[in-house]
């Protein structure tokens, strides 16, 4: 504590002025000197390692100024070298491949594309699986390298644009419901089998129907009928011979048996059997079979 001394004195008196009793030290001295240094030595160590972990993390990180290790930072997005291993899923609104490699996305489970519209709703997805690729969405289309469709599926309809449609399996192919195309063909020295198991089966056309075999032969083999119609036209068995084998014979008349000739005749719902041919007609005398 500093204490102050006031002394009275009269006008001529000499004043005697008391030396200074307390001396001001500025400054800080004894242990908390020590403790100062201590503290501003502990965080220049501190500074020191985190500069070194730095310096670490970027020479083990590969920091660039273009990058980080593989990846590069480019005006048109992210560049990507090498093979990388994603956690959780990946954003983006383009993933290709350089020029000169190919694209390669593996998992040990499935991998699934998604696409997403403004609302975060999934629009469409391909998920590739270790049993099944599905693909979900409002249509699918192949295109070829010049944009040809060449396949293109939706709700309604599956449309092959390619020029041959080929089927290899030894099966061949199952439509439950019809096809529409302008030609069907076999592979050379092969069969050409149209076939329904169970029900009927129908081959139309607006402008007609061509069947044709160059090096063979062509059957039509049916349970019930086979029925030849034709609307606005005639049925022409355009051929050198014709054979009906198993067709009806009428009873043998005396004339023209011996011969073995005989003639065709037609039954009112369009039957048709054979008679022994004579002089005139004998369809009527053997008639019967049309009952």
């Amino acid at each position: 504590m500093v204490r102050e001394q006031y002394t009275t004195t009269t006008e001529g008196t000499p004043i005697e002025r008391p030396e200074n009793q307390c001396v001001y030290k500025i400054g800080i001295y004894g242990w908390r000197k020590r403790c100062l240094y201590l503290f501003v030595l502990l965080l220049l160590i501190i500074l020191v390692v985190n500069l070194a972990l730095t310096i670490w993390i970027l020479r083990v990180m590969w920091f660039s100024p273009i990058g980080m290790g593989h990846l590069h930072v480019t005006n048109d997005g992210l560049r990507l070298e090498g093979e990388s291993e994603f956690l959780l899923p990946l954003y983006a609104k383009e993933i290709r491949s350089r020029v000169d490699s190919s694209l390669l996305l593996q998992s040990t489970q499935n991998v699934t594309v998604n696409a997403r519209n403004s609302e975060g709703e999934v629009t469409g997805r391909l998920k590739v699986g270790p049993k099944m690729v599905e693909v979900q969405s409002q249509q699918f289309q192949i295109n070829s390298k010049d944009g040809k469709p060449l396949f293109t599926v939706d709700e309604k309809e599956v449309v092959v644009g390619t020029d041959k449609l080929r089927v290899t399996g030894p099966e061949g192919a199952l439509f439950e419901h019809s096809v529409e195309t302008p030609l069907v063909r076999a592979d050379p020295f092969e069969d050409l089998r149209l076939e329904s198991p169970t029900r009927s089966l129908s081959v139309d056309a607006p402008r007609g129907v061509h069947i044709k075999a160059h090096a063979g032969k062509i059957e039509a083999l049916s349970q019930m009928d086979i029925i030849f119609q034709s609307s606005d036209g005639m049925l022409v068995l355009d051929t050198e011979t014709i054979c009906l084998p198993k067709l009806v014979q009428g009873t043998w008349g005396p004339s023209g048996g011996s011969e073995g000739l005989y003639e065709i005749c037609v039954c009112p719902d369009g039957k048709l059997y054979l008679s022994v041919a004579g002089v005139d007609t004998t369809c009527q005398e053997h008639s019967h079979v049309c009952l």
